[in-house]
């Protein structure tokens, strides 16, 4: 038996895991309340940013609130959305413009701003930390403590130098623990202390299965002539109608001559032949998407989950001791293909609850009001409004759910009197391989389309080689057996890293390989692995990719 590792530990009124939009968001709005108080956050990437990716248009609501002088402080939003562009790729060679008046109000982004989000929440940190919270990047969360009457106590930070076999390398450090009297969890999408406290709480009793797509994305920087700083396009179509599968397409054009582009793929689809990012690089050979890239250069590729399933699927987000926050939670907007803005208001709340009960000096307890204050802000409203779009994509497909959309959205503004149902999650919709047709991915070009290797290669990707694998399987066999008969092993598609392969031995015999180095923790092995065999857990901090500006 091993002897229980000695961990120092710190205290603190209030740690927060993850410096996203939200968990940033929660660690200013705490000290502009009560600058007394003493507030951390913890972030896994190598630096605030590293491991922030996503489109992005960012609606600056929760930000002026939080920031009223945003412009003054130089946050980093230099380009305001011009025009708005919604497409319907017919095939590779034929699209449709749909006129914005016959659009889900949702997709209008007058007033909005297209943004780095990683370079937005750097800033966001700066801001926190003038106002004395500590922020410490390359610390992973890696698990949680709880106390004698089972709330949660804190977190545990990662060990470090831990050798693949499990020995102690020369390098070996402890983490510690970090106590609070309240920890809030803000680790974005699929966030594995998340996962886990919402089986431990149970916090996801009768509510509908999540649901997920997965994003991937480029940066690209174009001639000058062909630039167009705050274009936004969207698209739905091909190439996804080709099997069946729902997702959709974003384009947009930032300042110094960046274009940031990307496709969404629904992880509901069925067809476990279909790479999302064999999808991706034909997307941009579409030849309405492929004229604003031409004659540029790709500077930068990631991918992330993201949550889609609606208040349907959102958790209870309360539990003793803290709380969920963010996409955590699933506060994304999918109707407006935008979260940032509700994430940050999730975490000011939860703010605006923690201040009063500790400016109250009330014994740590279950913030059960945060439920009530959540449903008062315009957020949560904002996301009832548009709870039944998510559902009728998946229903009825893309045309004909953003026909129901325009109904519900643009006639009604949410106020019809029902809810759209979508309970089976994600992971269960795979049909058998034999059953399903495999997609013609063609090889890529070298000069829109690209291998799944170079693509890792511009995230910066990198983790210590010689520490655990940080990818678990609960039962080996399963990549052998199970998945590989009935659905060809999916995770060498799904995966849009090149981090599982099927390798023929020399004697013939199959071995499920993972190469967790190139792992760029967009999650969706753990969401969609049909076997649920798969479990996402921090590797050391830092680890992961290390995104410039996305």
């Amino acid at each position: 038996m091993e002897p229980e590792i000695e961990r120092e530990s710190m205290e603190y009124d209030v740690v927060v895991v993850g410096a996203g939009p939200a968990g940033l968001a929660c660690a200013c709005k705490l000290k502009q309340l009560n600058s007394d108080l003493n507030v951390c956050v913890v972030e896994k990437g190598s630096e605030v940013g590293a491991h922030i990716l996503s489109g992005a248009v960012l609606e600056p609501s929760a930000l002026s609130e939080l920031f009223p002088d945003w412009r003054e402080q130089n946050a980093p939003l230099h380009t305001e959305v011009k025009e708005d562009q919604i497409l319907l790729l017919k095939s590779e060679q034929s699209t449709q413009q749909i006129p914005g008046m016959f659009a889900p109000f949702t997709m209008h982004n007058k007033g909005n701003y297209i943004v780095s989000l990683g370079n937005f929440c750097r800033w966001l940190a700066e801001q926190a930390e003038n106002l004395g919270v500590e922020i410490f990047p390359g610390f992973a969360a890696s698990d949680l403590v709880f106390d004698e009457t089972g709330a949660v106590k804190g977190i545990v930070t990662g060990d470090m130098g831990i050798a693949e076999d499990g020995s102690h390398k020369d390098s070996y450090m402890p983490g510690m623990e970090l106590h609070a009297r309240y920890t809030v969890f803000a680790e974005g999408c699929r966030g594995h202390l998340g996962k886990k406290l919402i089986a431990h709480f149970e916090l996801d009793e009768g509510k509908e299965a999540q649901h997920y797509g997965i994003g991937l994305k480029e940066l690209w920087k174009v001639p000058k002539e062909i630039h167009q700083p705050g274009l936004v396009v969207h698209t739905a179509g091909w190439p996804l109608n080709e099997t069946q599968s729902q997702g959709g397409g974003f384009l947009y054009h930032l300042e110094d001559q960046q274009v940031a582009v990307g496709l969404i793929v629904d992880l509901s689809y069925s067809n476990p032949w279909l790479s999302p990012f064999d999808e991706f690089q034909r997307y941009k050979h579409q030849k309405d998407i492929k004229k604003h890239l031409e004659g540029g250069e790709r500077i930068a590729y990631g991918a992330r989950a993201i949550n889609k399933g609606g208040i349907q699927a959102q958790p209870r987000m309360f539990f003793p001791g803290g709380l969920l926050i963010g996409d955590n939670a699933g506060t994304l907007n999918f109707a407006k293909i935008k979260g940032s803005h509700t994430a940050m208001k999730s975490g000011m709340v939860a703010a605006e609850v923690i201040a009063k009960n500790i400016q109250a000096d009330n014994a740590p307890q279950t913030l059960s009001e945060f439920e009530s204050a959540y449903k008062a802000s315009w957020a949560w409203k904002e996301l009832y409004q548009q709870r039944n779009f998510g559902p009728a994509q998946h229903r009825w497909g893309n045309i004909l759910g953003s026909a129901y959309a325009f109904i519900d959205l643009n006639l009604f503004r949410g106020a019809l009197p029902w809810t759209l149902s979508d309970p089976v999650a994600d992971h269960e919709k795979l049909k058998p391989a034999e059953s399903t047709e495999a997609p013609n991915y063609p090889k890529p070009d070298g000069k829109l389309s690209f291998d799944k290797l170079s693509s890792v290669f511009i995230s910066n990707t990198n983790h210590e080689e010689d520490q655990p694998s940080h990818l678990r399987l609960t039962d080996p066999a399963i990549p052998l057996n199970d998945n590989l008969e009935k659905f060809a092993e999916p995770a060498q598609r799904y995966c849009p890293a090149g981090v599982y392969e099927i390798i023929e031995n020399e004697d013939g015999n199959k071995r499920f390989q993972i190469n967790a180095q190139n792992c760029v923790h967009c999650k969706t092995c753990d969401i969609k692995d049909p076997a649920q065999n798969i479990t996402w857990l921090c590797p050391e901090g830092g680890g992961g990719p290390n995104y410039p500006n996305m």
